[in-house]
């Protein structure tokens, strides 16, 4: 049975230059340092590249981003996925867990993260078990 995280977070995400240069207009590369509050206590810090296009509202972007600090007491780290589109406005999202990417306490963690922006802010709830190691 999942256990269920919720909170808050703040994201700053930073443009980085791309490593093809020729990419286009379209394309980006940013950097991202979270700070997570709530049942996640932590920090995170990733990679985000993203591609628009020329309709509006149509875009998608994928990120990886290593998470440190406590989750409900536990502490370790453990790496997030980000798969995201828009399709003319309408978002679907993935956030999961990387396999066998927990440490320390947190050794084992599997599980999804749905983010939420409401009146500009941003909250999380998180889906998880952690797994006796074999």
């Amino acid at each position: 049975m999942p256990t269920h995280a919720t909170g808050t977070f703040e994201v700053k995400l930073l443009p980085q230059p791309l490593a093809n240069a020729d990419a286009g207009p379209l394309m980006g590369r940013l950097s991202i340092n979270k700070t997570f509050s709530g049942d996640l206590q932590a920090t995170s810090q990733g990679e985000m590249l993203s591609a628009g296009t020329a309709v509006k509202g149509s875009a998608g972007y994928v990120a990886m981003e290593r998470v440190t600090g406590m989750l409900h007491g536990k502490s370790g780290s453990f790496v997030l996925q980000h798969s995201g589109t828009m399709n003319r406005g309408v978002p679907q999202l993935s956030v999961s867990v990387v396999p066998d990417s927990g440490t320390d306490e947190l050794a084992g963690l599997s599980g999804a993260l749905t983010i939420q922006i409401a009146d500009g802010k941003h909250s999380y709830v998180m889906d998880y078990e952690i797994s006796s190691q074999a």
